[in-house]
C-alpha cells in the first residue's frame, strides 16, 4: 500500500504541477479591451507675396513705330509651400502702379506693351519661372519729341 500511496502522491503532485502551469500559462494570454478618443492639431501657413524683377532692356532704342524691345523679367516664390502663378500684368505705370505721364508732352499712351510670354502654373517653395515682354513705341498723330532719351518705367502684377 505504501507504494500505491507514493504513487498516488507522485501523480497528485503531476497533475498539480499541470494545473499550474497550464492555468499560468492561460493567464499570460488574458487581456482587456477598450478604447478611446483623443484630440491634436495642425497649423496651416499663409501664401508669401510672389516677387517680380526684370533686367535691362534688349534690343534697339524705341522710336516711334519703330521696332520694339525685349524685358526679360521673373517671378519667384519666396515662400515656403508652391504658389501658383495665373496672370501676369505689364503696365506703363509708377512703382506704385498709378499711370505714368511724369514727362510733359510724353506718357504711358506713346507705348504699346506685348502680352508677356511666360510659363504659368505652380512655382516650388523658393523657386522661379522667367518670362519676357515685348515694348514699342506708338505711331502717334501728334509730336513725340518729349519721348526722347525717357527711361520708360513697367510695372508688373503677378498673380
Amino acid at each position: 500500500m505504501s507504494r500505491i500511496r507514493s504513487r498516488t502522491k507522485k501523480i497528485a503532485i503531476i497533475a498539480i504541477a499541470a494545473a499550474l502551469i497550464v492555468g499560468g500559462g492561460g493567464a499570460a494570454f488574458a487581456y482587456w479591451t477598450s478604447s478611446g478618443t483623443g484630440t491634436g492639431t495642425a497649423t496651416t501657413g499663409t501664401s508669401t507675396a510672389l516677387t517680380v524683377s526684370s533686367s535691362a532692356p534688349t534690343g534697339g532704342p524705341l522710336s516711334p513705330g519703330g521696332p520694339s524691345q525685349s524685358v526679360a523679367f521673373a517671378v519667384a516664390n519666396p515662400g515656403s509651400g508652391s504658389q501658383n502663378l495665373a496672370s501676369v500684368v505689364v503696365s506703363v505705370a509708377t512703382s506704385t502702379g498709378a499711370l505714368w505721364n511724369a514727362v510733359p508732352g510724353c506718357s504711358a499712351a506713346d507705348y504699346a506693351l506685348g502680352t508677356p510670354v511666360i510659363a504659368y502654373g505652380p512655382i516650388a517653395g523658393g523657386g522661379s519661372v522667367s518670362g519676357t515682354v515685348s515694348v514699342t513705341m506708338n505711331a502717334l498723330a501728334s509730336d513725340q519729341d518729349a519721348c526722347q532719351g525717357i527711361v520708360v518705367p513697367l510695372y508688373f502684377i503677378a498673380n
